[in-house]
């Protein structure tokens, strides 16, 4: 026994002086590889460690969704199951069942023995099963992560999360409630089994036929039984450490100063917040999650980034819908019309930048970017990053040629973005260059009666609502128009068409990138990328 357990000792060190070894050698050799200049052009070769990988990291938001799916159903089917096995085991207790399961739950109603059936008092359908529920831990707890589990999904549709912020934020950290319940959920053991020592007196195969002999025969004594030990925490002590471990990172991340260098009040609402922040490194499309402790000290919502990677600052747009940003809004002094000091503008924790698709828009010598309403912001950061890239000629820059589309329902989102855009169309004619972004707006929630009226005015330089020279277009694009004059104007060419809107949106341009793309590997094939808002 002895020399066993020595033996034992010595597999398990070899074992993980191999394991060791492999993550030393990996490391090491990604390191060697890791060298600047020496494997530079290897990795443009081989395309190591490219975005399109990297990406994939980025749907954390989709995998958790998924997830969450999976554990819905998953307890769903579990907790159906145990509603049949409880009111199967009260059943039998009140001999209102068949003979020999009866038989088996009336084990460990005498002295020294062990009962196999949970449920021991004698209490009929639908009062036994409630006082199962009620009384024993399995019950409590599951009733407790169920109703948590039924909270966080609900307050987490569509239509809670962007009307009532706060609800779907602190329902749905019921989830560490939902994960201590889970852990204990096993602990009284109520699914028992037969113990090993009584498997080697009572042989089930053997025995199972003479239930009425159990104790009277030597070779068939009366089994024992003990509970399995809970092992759920098992499966979510690694998840729940690493989340943890998550948590200190964001925790530290969000300590470090953010000092706001301006706040710009935009029309219908809407305010713009530049900020620095030392070691703040991001790239185009990314987003931020933002704290004010001023008004929720636990609160941390999603921005997406509105400046450049090349300016001295990042900025975020924020538009006033909610009693958070109702809040932000006047902690910054917007609602006064006097000029306010930096030193009195409220304190901001920023996380992030976190990766999303539009990052991908370099990879591309063509793009579409196609925005509907507030899911304009992440091109905001392209558009401008494109112009500074070309402006400052950088040898690097693959993208030649930008179709925007931006589709509104009225004209008040048109207000801080149109700003960027008549920069853009003035730097472009200033350096000769119209061609290198063509950019439709539509106005997609006006009647004929509306359009009509400003169609009036369409002969004038420039456009009555947005101020551009390109006329503000109604009603929704014909995109099957739009991909067939964009191919035939790209031939050969990888095309991205990059959403930041609606899922029925996404739908339509997904179809359409499959239906305009050619079959063979030349000709021209359009790549789709999306991103939720």
């Amino acid at each position: 026994m002895g020399n066993w357990v020595v033996n034992e000792g010595i597999s398990i060190f070899v074992i993980l002086v191999w394991l060791g070894m492999n993550v030393f050698l990996f490391v090491w050799y990604y390191r060697v590889y890791d060298i600047p200049d020496k494997f530079f052009y290897t990795r443009k070769l081989l395309g190591c460690c490219s975005t399109r990988i990297r990406r994939q990291l980025d749907r954390n938001l989709t995998f958790h969704k998924m997830v969450a799916w999976m554990i819905a159903l998953h307890t769903a089917i579990h907790t159906i199951a145990h509603l049949f096995n409880v009111e199967w085991c009260v059943n039998a207790r009140v001999n209102n069942s068949d003979p020999y399961s009866i038989a088996l739950s009336d084990i460990g109603d005498k002295p020294n023995e062990t009962y196999l059936n949970f449920v021991r008092q004698r209490i009929k359908n639908p009062e036994g099963g409630l006082y199962v529920a009620v009384t024993r831990l399995a019950g409590i707890t599951g009733v407790v992560i169920t109703l948590c589990l039924i909270l966080i999904i609900t307050s987490s549709t569509k239509t809670i999360r962007r009307s009532y912020f706060e609800v779907f934020w602190y329902t749905h950290h019921l989830f560490v409630i939902f994960f201590i319940g889970l852990a204990i959920h096993g602990a009284q053991r109520i699914v028992r089994g037969q113990t090993a020592e009584s498997l080697l007196k009572h042989q089930p195969r053997n025995c199972y036929q003479n239930i009425s002999q159990w104790g009277k025969i030597e070779n068939c004594p009366i089994p024992e039984f003990s509970g399995n030990p809970p092992m759920t925490w098992k499966w979510i002590v690694g998840p729940m450490f690493l989340y943890l471990c998550e948590r200190l990172v964001r925790f530290w991340r969000s300590q470090q100063k953010v000092v706001i260098t301006k706040v710009v009040t935009h029309p219908f609402k809407t305010i713009e917040l530049q900020m620095k922040k030392k070691g703040f490194k991001m790239e185009v499309g990314q987003y931020i999650f933002v704290k004010c402790p001023v008004v929720s000290k636990l609160e941390w919502h999603p921005f997406t980034l509105t400046s450049a990677p090349e300016e001295d600052f990042f900025s975020i747009h924020i538009r006033i819908v909610g009693d958070w940003t109702e809040g932000l809004f006047k902690a910054c002094g917007c609602d006064k019309q006097e000029f306010q000091d930096a030193w009195k503008l409220p304190k901001i924790a920023v996380d992030g930048p976190f990766g999303t698709a539009s990052e991908d828009v370099f990879s591309y010598e063509v793009v579409m970017l196609v925005g509907a309403g507030i899911g304009v912001t992440p091109f905001a950061s392209i558009l401008k990053s494109v112009w500074y890239k070309y402006c400052n000629k950088a040898p690097n820059l693959r993208l030649k040629k930008i179709y925007f589309y931006w589709l509104c329902r009225d004209t008040h989102a048109f207000e801080w973005f149109a700003d960027l855009l008549q920069l853009l169309e003035t730097q472009m004619q200033e350096k000769n260059n119209t061609d290198f972004l063509s950019y439709n707006i539509c106005l997609t929630g006006w009647d004929e009666s509306q359009a009509s009226h400003f169609a009036m005015h369409h002969d004038e330089e420039k456009d009555v609502i947005t101020g551009l020279k390109q006329k503000t277009l109604y009603g929704r694009p014909n995109w099957d128009n739009e991909f067939k004059t964009i191919g035939s104007q790209h031939p050969n060419t990888r095309i991205g068409v990059f959403l930041c809107g609606p899922e029925a949106l996404a739908d339509t341009l997904n179809k359409q990138c499959i239906s305009n793309s050619d079959s063979g590997p030349r000709g021209v094939h359009f790549i789709f990328n999306k991103e939720n808002f």
